[in-house]
């Protein structure tokens, strides 16, 4: 559950706060908050599967915003909209963990009901 608290806190903080970014790294920003938030989904899936690990979390989060902003940087420099591979991979890992979490979170929610019933 450390990676969800984690987001609450962030949102929390992003909410208000008030953060001047600027207008170089704008296009940065919105592929490392993706390649952030797959990590946070990929943390409460394993937090659910009780296969969190703290250390594969914090390198996979780190790891996936400098590899995003690496790519979006070669592509800056190329001319080249490289970021839209992170963008496709990132997005597509994160629905896929939401869809994970979804199905976990209703199996768990039935089967207390179920175990309440008997």
């Amino acid at each position: 559950m450390i990676p969800l608290i984690g987001l609450i806190i962030g949102i929390i903080m992003g909410l208000f706060l008030k953060v001047n970014i600027p207008s170089s790294l704008i296009s940065y920003v919105p592929v490392a908050i993706l390649a952030a938030l797959d990590s946070v989904f990929g943390g409460v899936r394993a937090a659910l599967e009780n296969k969190f690990d703290s250390e594969i979390f914090i390198s996979g989060f780190f790891g996936n915003i400098i590899l995003a902003s690496g790519l979006t940087y070669l592509g800056d420099q190329l001319n080249v909209p490289i970021y839209l591979a992170a963008v496709l991979v990132f997005g597509s890992r994160l629905f896929n963990n939401f869809a994970i979490i979804r199905r976990k979170l209703i199996e768990k929610g039935r089967a207390r009901i179920k175990s309440r019933e008997e």
